[in-house]
């Protein structure tokens, strides 16, 4: 079995060797450290959904560990907690469970045989909680190729998708009325022993679900119901950008969406994410005509290059890769511009930029054949396309955040002023990338 460990500690040395224990019994478990000394208490809406045990030492915050402790067991369906209390245990330790905790033990001198024992059993605890979420499950979902599913606190009103994994469903909030998607997966035949489609789907909503940003989608819940894994997100009654492309947007309307785009990726470059899959299927609109972008389920925190997927595979759709990544190269927030420059040229024109027979084929194009040259009446805009579409990434414009700062400062300028302003800032993406050390849930809060 896996096992999913969040450590708590303001100690470097001592989240170390717990992790050694948790390593040592189980070979694949990846556990996070979180060190409260500078990173503060834990925010409000972090749930810990995406681990199944929290390992807390009493030493936070000048020994305020019993403080989290009651903070965190407060918080519904927050996993269960090992303490780790001081020598003897004695008071802290009985104030400890009646709190909540899962099991105490002694800060400096624990067996690791006791430790697993604990850990076994947190395994066992989280797995009750999840068959008591599906059993608590208030609203019937239509029936759909995985059989009738129902999603507590939730009324659904119609399908609107079917893919290989998953179905979408239009649903109805029964407390407020509020209209919402619900991404249904399909069964999970055992949580807790892990699987590639549970991993990545906790990963997902644990990269995004705490970003506030007009142009991410807002993301309400995650959950297990029946046996099935869920999401519940915002609802975008204007559909997608592929369908608004079909009208052919003039230059301006696409370099709108552009701005919206390259805002998005900013804020999720900001914490380490790349979207990884970026396409008009993706850019999801606003009755306002605000666009938000959505499905997050290839985005990996970036210095988890090996985790989940593995490295040299290849994920994403072939007509908007990047050189890079078609090729299973590693990549940095380059490869997310690149795409935005596909999106461009096809919003400016109507045709993708490489057009061939086989995605094997269109992968090679995106690495040897020319930048496509725009319309004369577009020649303007070359300059930008020329920047985001540049084969190496080191000749592409160098960041999101930089795109959007300097369209901002640009409105009325030409593209190719535009460009050269990008190009000559000094944000560095590979110098943001190494930077970014902590884990994705907790860059994500």
């Amino acid at each position: 079995m896996t096992l999913r460990a969040l450590i708590v500690s303001d100690r470097a040395d001592y989240r170390q060797q717990l992790a050694h224990h948790v390593t040592l019994e189980w070979r694949d478990a990846l556990p996070a450290e979180y060190e409260p000394a500078t990173r503060g208490r834990l925010p409000a809406g972090f749930t810990g959904v995406a681990y199944d045990v929290v390992l807390l030492d009493h030493e936070v915050q000048d020994s305020r560990g019993l403080e989290w402790l009651e903070d965190l067991t407060d918080r519904p369906g927050f996993p269960p907690i090992v303490y780790f209390a001081p020598g003897g245990a004695g008071a802290v330790g009985d104030k400890a469970m009646s709190v909540g905790a899962l099991a105490v033990l002694t800060r400096t001198d624990f067996e690791h045989a006791d430790l697993c024992g604990a850990l076994r059993t947190a395994l066992a605890s989280r797995r009750n909680v999840l068959a008591e979420t599906s059993r608590a499950a208030l609203e019937q979902c239509p029936p759909d190729r995985f059989g009738s599913v129902r999603i507590r606190g939730h009324r659904c009103l119609r399908r609107l998708a079917v893919g290989g994994s998953s179905s979408v469903f239009l649903a109805e909030n029964v407390r407020t009325g509020e209209q919402r998607v619900l991404k249904i997966f399909r069964q999970v035949p055992d949580i807790v022993e892990g699987s590639t489609t549970f991993d990545r789907f906790l990963r997902e909503f644990d990269l995004v679900a705490h970003l506030r940003h007009p142009n991410i989608a807002r993301i309400f819940d995650i959950g297990v119901a029946d046996d099935h894994l869920y999401l519940a997100m915002e609802f975008f009654p204007g559909g997608d950008l592929r369908s608004r492309m079909r009208e052919r947007l003039d230059p301006q309307q696409a370099l709108g969406y552009v701005r919206q785009m390259a805002a998005a990726l900013g804020a999720l470059h900001e914490v380490g994410v790349l979207h990884r899959d970026v396409k008009p299927g993706n850019l999801l609109l606003r009755e306002d005509g605000s666009a938000a972008f959505i499905d997050f389920g290839l985005a990996r925190q970036l210095r988890l290059e090996s985790d989940i997927t593995g490295i040299g595979a290849i994920f994403g759709t072939p007509h908007y890769m990047s050189p890079e990544q078609g090729h299973g190269s590693p990549l940095d927030e380059r490869s997310d511009l690149y795409s935005l420059g596909v999106v461009l040229y096809e919003m400016l024109t109507g045709d993708k930029p490489y057009i061939a027979e086989t995605p094997l084929a269109v992968i090679y194009m995106h690495a040897n054949s020319p930048v496509p040259r725009l319309p004369q009446n577009l020649a303007h805009l070359q300059p930008l396309l020329d920047g985001l579409l540049a084969k190496k990434p080191v000749d592409r414009l160098p960041s999101a955040a930089a795109i959007v700062a300097n369209m901002s400062r640009s409105a009325g300028s030409s593209a190719s002023s535009l460009t050269r302003r990008i190009a000559a800032s000094s944000l560095s993406p590979t110098a943001a990338v190494a930077s970014r050390t902590i884990p994705s849930l907790l860059r994500s809060v």
